[in-house]
């Protein structure tokens, strides 16, 4: 079984910068599709970027466009999610997952249809 560990997460203050990782322990065959979500207390699971795996096509949902960056290292099995400008409403914990097989990647893809999770890690921005 694969497993997802993020990490990088922590306190900031408003208009600092955090980089998440989120690391594979193994190779995931078949994976199409890595995706990072946010949860805040109290709100829904919500999709924040995506990236295709096969050509590194990302998509961002429009509150972050312009501040994150999602990435990979395919030699690392590693994905990350540079967060830049961060504001307080950005505060949340934040999973990423992993999607296999075909279909739509995107941030708006539904959380039912990832097939790996992490863990999680707390991102708290201060104003």
């Amino acid at each position: 079984q694969v497993q997802l560990v993020e990490s990088g997460g922590g306190f900031v203050q408003a208009g600092g910068s955090l980089r998440l990782s989120c690391a594979a322990s193994a190779y995931i065959y078949g994976l199409s599709c890595m995706a990072w979500f946010r949860q805040a207390p109290g709100k829904g699971r919500e999709g924040v970027a995506a990236i295709r795996t096969g050509d590194g096509s990302p998509s961002y949902t429009d509150s972050v466009k312009g501040r994150f960056t999602i990435s990979q290292d395919n030699a690392k099995n590693t994905w990350y999610l540079q967060m830049n400008s961060l504001r307080p409403e950005d505060t949340a914990m934040y999973y990423c997952a992993a999607a296999m097989g075909w279909g739509l990647c995107s941030y708006t893809k539904k959380s039912t249809n990832f097939d790996y999770w992490g863990q999680g890690t707390q991102v708290t921005v201060s104003s």
